[in-house]
């Protein structure tokens, strides 16, 4: 599965970088996010997957749902930097969620041809 390998290879280039910035609680925090990043797309995929073809209603709906999803793990960030900002402090953080997001929410643009 494309998606897992390139979830997997942002992962490991936003932990080095983190780790390389701020140490070892930097990496393990881009690391945790770039993990539910990956995690959140592979679901988002798995659901717009059978609508390609589909009636654009329909794809649009599921379309949606990977969205929310994505939004969702925005909550879990905001929610684990704000009670646990030891374990998750904020950039690496985000770096590592918005780092491999963005990428592969690009890349899901290949199935919609």
């Amino acid at each position: 599965m494309i998606e897992l390998g390139l979830g997997l290879g942002f992962t490991a280039a936003m932990t080095l970088g983190s780790w390389l910035l701020g140490g070892i609680v930097a990496a393990r925090a881009a690391a945790g996010f770039g993990l539910l990043a990956t995690l959140i797309h592979l679901a988002a995929v798995t659901l717009i997957r059978p609508a390609i073809d589909g009636p654009y209603n329909k794809l649009m709906a599921r379309w949606a749902m990977g969205m929310g999803l994505r939004l969702l793990g925005v909550g879990v960030f905001l929610v684990a930097v704000t009670m646990q900002r030891e374990l998750f402090p904020p950039l690496p953080s985000a770096l590592g969620y918005v780092g491999v997001l963005l990428p592969l929410l690009f890349s899901e643009m290949r199935l919609l041809r």
